[in-house]
């Protein structure tokens, strides 16, 4: 079946987050607790920066099961790692976990035990800093990944395919996407095609759509061009939104539309839920 390769030391997988830093990314976010966009981006890289870290950690160390790129698109594209990494596209997933940029202390809300909440200080490592300048070049962006892509496939021909993820707010300023989009996802592995999703950070308050089947409910024309963008769930991850009380399909896509924090987050979490480790 594709999309079985198993991932390891010697076979890595590959994720390449494609961060949308335009001047928008400063508008708020819908939902109770409103935050920047560009806020609400870079704390979900980060947090699953760290669960990945962890995920991958055994008594010797972070084991490099995935080499990972975060590639900004605003007033410039390219890598928006910070501090050690800054400049770096795929990096070996020990090297990420050993270079954040600084481990900020954040306050985190936990049960106390009694049915309540109760404030505690955890650490936060940081990678890369919520930045909005610039338009949305999302065209250069998805070149910029096809050719990282291009160059991991040569490397590692017979590999679980890359898995990319596009996070924006808003429509392209360099051109119809889709093109670049549709080059990017015919990329392929001997195990498969590159994987391709989407997510749509919104500031609008209206309901959100969350791994369609069709575009029939979306009624924005920019949202409908994602949806057609992204690539169907493989059957692993859609039974895994299955199991989180997500409705799916055989033609389930890997796209959330008018997103909040959490689905921003579990969008994330899907996305990277390749296969088990070994």
């Amino acid at each position: 079946m594709p999309y079985s390769a198993e991932i390891s030391r010697t076979n890595p997988g590959c994720f390449i987050f494609l961060v949308d830093q335009s001047t928008s990314m400063t508008d708020e976010t819908g939902g109770e607790v409103p935050k920047r966009k560009s806020e609400v981006v870079s704390d979900s890289i980060n947090r699953l920066l760290t669960e990945l870290s962890v995920k991958c950690a055994k008594e010797e160390g972070v084991r490099d099961y995935f080499h990972v790129a975060v590639v900004g698109y605003g007033h410039l594209v390219g890598s928006a790692f910070a501090g050690a990494l800054s400049g770096r596209d795929l990096v070996p997933l020990s090297e990420v976990a050993n270079n954040p940029a600084r481990v900020e202390n954040r306050v985190k809300k936990v049960p106390d035990g009694a049915g309540g909440l109760v404030e505690t200080s955890v650490s936060f490592p940081v990678w890369m800093d919520p930045v909005a300048r610039g338009g949305t070049p999302m065209t250069r962006a998805l070149g910029y990944a096809d050719s990282l892509v291009n160059r991991w496939i040569d490397e590692h021909p017979g590999g679980f395919p890359p898995i990319v993820l596009n996070l924006t707010d808003g429509e392209s300023t360099d051109g119809d996407p889709t093109s670049a989009a549709i080059g990017l996802a015919s990329h392929a592995t001997a195990d498969g095609t590159v994987l391709l999703f989407n997510l749509h950070v919104s500031d609008s308050g209206g309901a959100s759509t969350t791994f369609p089947d069709s575009e029939a409910a979306l009624s924005d024309s920019y949202a409908r061009t994602l949806f057609e963008m992204s690539s169907v769930l493989p059957s692993h991850m859609r039974s895994y939104a299955a199991s989180q009380g997500h409705r799916v399909s055989e033609s389930t896509r890997g796209f959330v539309y008018n997103a909040d924090i959490a689905s921003v987050v579990e969008f994330l979490d899907i996305g990277t839920r390749a296969t088990e480790l070994r």
